[in-house]
């Protein structure tokens, strides 16, 4: 009875950690190859909405109305708000508007409540660190004279780095507006975990545009007024996924194993009932890891 306890024990172990080890390298590389196919797909749209001929909002042909920058005739990536561009450490990637589980998986997301690149004030950026082609990888090593370049419908702007900090993930003031023009970019510190998160900022070096006719032009309140009215924002972590598809799958996953198991021990044939259950478990065991990924905070 002893034997058989430690044996059973040993095997749920062993187990285990083979799951462990599985998604650990679909979080290093299952995601990669994810989140390459989206970023091909958004380059593509994106550039064929850039090279559209823009077209003249109808206010600008008053001699009085104060020129805006022209907007492409037809939005064919909505989601797509720019290109990034990061000579120092090799970065050239799609941005794309927000910054949830969903949004970061395709690219670099915009805090959509803060200014857009190449605007007045502070526009903020969150990435990836070490999964979904871990973009903002090596933002630490970013330093004086260190150049970022942003590509917006508006045009292109350089960045030049400012400075660097480490804070909580509910320091959410590093997102608020500032006087001065500059770019923000968050994601998770140290590499390989949530605890942090690693603030890098950099001043516009070129002239920064006006807003787009019709845009907002009331600056939203601070982030820490929204802390002080009771609000739960989701910080610096980006908006998280229900628990639902992950417990759903996982329990998928647990009758398919446990069903070849079954069958293998009432017809004696363990091997062929593995042979032809595990490509199936293996299925659902990556649609699994899928749901459970996106329970993590967003720019891990």
């Amino acid at each position: 009875m002893i034997r058989r306890v430690i044996r059973g024990t040993g095997k749920t172990l062993i187990a285990t950690g083979v799951l462990i080890l599985l998604f650990v390298a679909y979080q290093l590389w299952g995601t990669g190859l994810a989140h390459a196919r989206d970023q091909k797909r958004l380059r593509s749209q994106f550039a064929a909405e850039l090279a559209k001929p823009p077209t003249v909002p109808a206010a600008a042909t008053s001699p009085t109305t104060v020129a805006q920058p022209l907007a492409p005739a037809e939005d064919v990536c909505a989601q797509c708000a720019a290109v990034i561009n990061i000579p120092k450490i090799g970065l050239d990637e799609i941005v794309v508007e927000g910054v949830g589980v969903e949004e970061l998986k395709e690219g670099v997301g915009h805090y959509p409540d803060t200014k857009m690149p190449g605007e007045k004030g502070n526009a903020a950026l969150a990435g990836h660190r070490t999964t979904y082609g871990h973009p903002f990888n090596r933002i630490d090593e970013l330093g004086p004279g260190d150049e970022i370049m942003i590509t917006t419908r508006a045009g292109t702007f350089r960045y030049e780095w400012m400075a660097k900090q480490v804070v909580t993930p509910e320091t959410i003031s590093v997102l608020d507006d500032t006087p001065d023009d500059r770019l923000t970019l968050t994601t998770c510190n140290p590499k390989y975990s949530a605890a942090e998160r690693l603030i890098v900022t950099a001043k516009l070096m070129s002239a920064p545009i006006t807003p787009p006719a019709g845009a907002a032009t009331t600056p939203a309140p601070p982030r820490s007024q929204e802390l002080a009215a009771g609000d739960s924002p989701a910080g610096l972590s980006g908006a998280g996924a229900t628990t639902r598809p992950a417990i759903a799958w996982g329990i998928i996953a647990a009758c398919v194993w446990l069903a070849a198991w079954a069958v293998g021990r009432w017809s004696g044939r363990r091997w062929t009932s593995y042979l032809v259950g595990t490509p199936i478990f293996l299925i659902v065991l990556f649609m699994f890891f899928q749901s459970f990924a996106s329970l993590l905070p967003a720019n891990v």
